[in-house]
């Protein structure tokens, strides 16, 4: 009696898609098990290609969570960040297309129409535990399918975790037989680094709100490690004295919170102590301006 044939290993890109807001850096995160994209309840809060990876016995999941498309081409963040959506979907072997339950509205649309034929696209229905009268559910799943080819519909609830596993199960469905592309406990490409400055970005969102412009962003002018200890420096750049003003808040009551909980989400990340030191600069302009952007580190 010979053995079965060992099923073959699949591995690739997944681009998690929709418009702002619709809890794209959650699912990625709940998938992984870990936080590495930020998320706040402020719209546009990711600003990057992050790739977060989930590795099982058969499969390796590559998510590349994506900013939430603009539709205001005021400047050139705006820009650059439309076209780090558009390029990860022409580079995914799937695409997960996030939409909420009970809410189909113009910015859907516009992601919808940059959706490739050529890439299999899920439906992805998120927040779907929101929505009590289940016989709503299925009419308005049914309305959303119809406006494209989609390779499969999976309603879940990305904080609940409902119905992740169905997901997955769709999405090794059409990932790419091949070996595996990083280690079995790397959860991203992205340097500590990096994910320092998005906690702190995090935090700013989080404390500020919507007092602060979307123009704010943060640099980590110093980056050190000794043994287990990381020091970190970083800088929150906005375009004005009155958000600076705003971010240190009475008696630099705000800034010290933003930087106990930025210090805090860091070691639990890093598995380790941190120093950090925070310091807010006005830098004028720098949303707007090309080059800037890309010596901050956007793509």
């Amino acid at each position: 009696m010979t053995d079965a044939p060992a099923t073959a290993f699949r591995c690739g890109y997944i681009a998690i898609v929709g418009r702002p807001n619709v809890g794209k850096s959650t699912l990625m995160n709940t998938l992984i098990g870990a936080k590495v994209s930020i998320t706040s309840r402020k719209a546009q809060t990711t600003r990057h290609r992050i790739t977060g990876i989930q590795t099982v016995a058969d499969a390796q999941f590559i998510y590349v969570d994506t900013p939430g498309f603009q539709t205001r081409h005021s400047n050139a963040l705006n820009k650059t960040l439309n076209k780090t959506v558009t390029n990860t979907l022409d580079s995914s072997d799937v695409i997960l297309y996030l939409v909420e339950a009970g809410t189909f509205g113009p910015a859907d649309q516009q992601v919808v129409d940059l959706l490739p034929k050529n890439v299999p696209v899920i439906l992805v229905i998120n927040k779907s535990d929101r929505m009590k009268d289940k016989a709503v559910l299925l009419p308005f799943a049914q309305q959303v399918a119809s406006k494209f080819d989609f390779a499969a519909v999976v309603p879940v609830s990305a904080k609940l975790r409902f119905q992740l596993d169905g997901l997955q199960n769709e999405i090794k469905r059409f990932l790419p037989e091949n070996d595996p592309i990083f280690g079995e406990d790397d959860i991203t490409d992205r340097s500590e680094k990096f994910l320092a400055s998005e906690i702190v970005r995090e935090k700013l969102f989080r404390f500020v709100g919507d007092e602060l412009p979307y123009s704010s962003t943060v640099l980590i002018e110093q980056f050190e490690q000794e043994g287990d200890l990381r020091r970190v420096f970083a800088a929150i750049l906005v375009e004005r004295d009155g958000h600076k003003a705003m971010i240190i808040g009475n008696k630099g009551a705000r800034l010290k919170e933003i930087s106990s909980q930025s210090r805090l989400d860091m070691e639990r990340l890093f598995g380790g102590p941190v120093y950090l030191e925070i310091w807010v600069k006005v830098k004028s302009g720098w949303a707007d301006n090309e080059a800037g952007l890309r010596a901050y580190g956007y793509e």
